[in-house]
């Protein structure tokens, strides 16, 4: 395990009152934000965000699903994914040249972990919680943001939960409970960091904590404050979330 200065004060997991257990999402908090990933993918196709982001509608609209679920749960591979895409887009007068039919190693070429987030999960487990990646993903893309991330799932982290392996996403009801039997946690002991707030609230109906992550600094306030406070103060900070 690679070692890290404290990112935050979160206390020992014997101080916590409620919470023994950490999911990090890994789209938006462990890298980089959404939005920056779409621009950037502009840079590198010429694929504005709102043309990718329609075809990824598109698609999705002829399967009755939400947006990313055609990949996430594995109903089509990358390859058939990125053929129907491109088939929509070019039948609109837009050009796909430039966009690889890898789309995920192109997606995530060149950017890098979010380290802070990356270093909260050290500081986690040297407190004595146990940490997990809980998130919605591909299996073709395993390959580009695992090393990304370069949180190892037998080492670093206790458990990661994969859209596309256990056949639900966020913000369905069954990914949190399966997340709970994965790591080991009861039931009410897990608190979710997601940069979506449907997934944050889902997490919350599960009997989860949930913070909607905005940015560095206040998530480590807010998971400092949430693993610290009592049943009282959870509940008023969830109430007004």
């Amino acid at each position: 395990m690679t070692a890290s200065a404290r990112v935050g004060t979160v206390p020992p997991v014997a101080a916590a009152p409620r919470y023994t257990t950490v999911f990090l999402d890994f789209g938006g908090v462990l890298s980089p934000s959404i939005e920056d990933l779409f621009v950037d993918y502009e840079r590198k196709t010429g694929i504005s965000p709102a043309d990718l982001k329609a075809a990824m509608a598109g698609v999705a609209d002829g399967l009755g699903v939400d947006v990313l679920a055609p990949v996430e749960l594995g109903l089509l591979t990358e390859a058939e994914w990125v053929d129907r895409m491109h088939r929509w887009l070019t039948s609109r007068g837009i050009d796909v040249s430039r966009a690889e039919t890898d789309f995920g190693r192109q997606w995530f070429a060149g950017h890098q972990v979010n380290t802070t987030m990356r270093n909260l999960v050290y500081e986690l487990k040297a407190q004595g919680y146990r940490v997990g990646i809980l998130t919605n993903n591909v299996r073709e893309w395993e390959a580009h943001w695992r090393p990304m991330v370069g949180l190892d799932d037998d080492v670093d982290v206790d458990a990661i939960i994969d859209s596309y392996d256990v056949g639900c996403r966020k913000p369905e009801p069954e990914i949190f409970a399966i997340s709970e039997t994965r790591i080991g946690a009861a039931p009410g002991t897990a608190v979710l960091i997601d940069d979506l707030e449907s997934n944050c609230a889902a997490a919350r109906r599960s009997g989860w904590g949930a913070i909607r992550f905005v940015d560095n600094d206040r998530t480590l306030a807010d998971l400092a404050a949430l693993l610290g406070a009592d049943h009282g103060a959870i509940a008023d900070r969830e109430t007004s979330a």
